[in-house]
């Protein structure tokens, strides 16, 4: 083929072509890269007939040279561009607030776990509640000088299970 006949070729073809890679990118970008990729796609023809290739159908092959270059820059852009450290999950947390929460929430239960009922009773309500002693017991109905031994006693249960893990 020659470079005249080359031309006639891909002047022919060539607003198929850049219809055809407008759809496939779907206004994400700008007119500027369909052009891109037509000529990106008419090099590839180019170089095909030079090598030699038995091209039967020059606009059947054109289509799926751009197809393929379409595709292909899809997945390298989707690739590049997957980030979760700006994503924002449900709920408008971050997703490092998110692990950290569920990191947190399965360190507690840990930790809780080798408390008994009244020990997470009491300090649930002095950690996380931020009740006074004199709260708690009246609250509860207990001495305080009892909340303080059973706090003292959950507290030192806490800082061994934390070593464990």
């Amino acid at each position: 083929m020659t470079k005249e006949e080359f031309g006639h070729i891909s002047d022919g073809i060539r607003r198929d072509l850049i219809a055809l890679a407008r759809r496939f990118l779907r206004a994400t970008r700008g007119p500027d890269e369909a052009e891109d990729i037509v000529q990106e796609a008419l090099l590839a023809l180019w170089e095909l007939s030079e090598k030699g290739y038995p091209i039967h159908s020059e606009k059947a092959l054109a289509i799926k040279i751009t197809k393929n270059i379409c595709i292909s820059r899809y997945r390298k852009r989707r690739i590049e561009t997957v980030s979760i450290q700006d994503d924002s999950i449900s709920g408008g947390f971050s997703a490092e607030e998110r692990t950290e929460a569920a990191d947190n929430t399965r360190i507690k239960k840990a930790v809780y776990g080798e408390l008994n009922k009244s020990e997470a009773k009491l300090i649930t309500m002095k950690a996380e509640n931020g009740l006074t002693l004199d709260e708690i017991a009246k609250e509860t109905g207990r001495p305080k000088q009892s909340i303080k031994v059973t706090i003292s006693n959950a507290r030192r249960k806490m800082r061994e299970q934390m070593k464990k893990l």
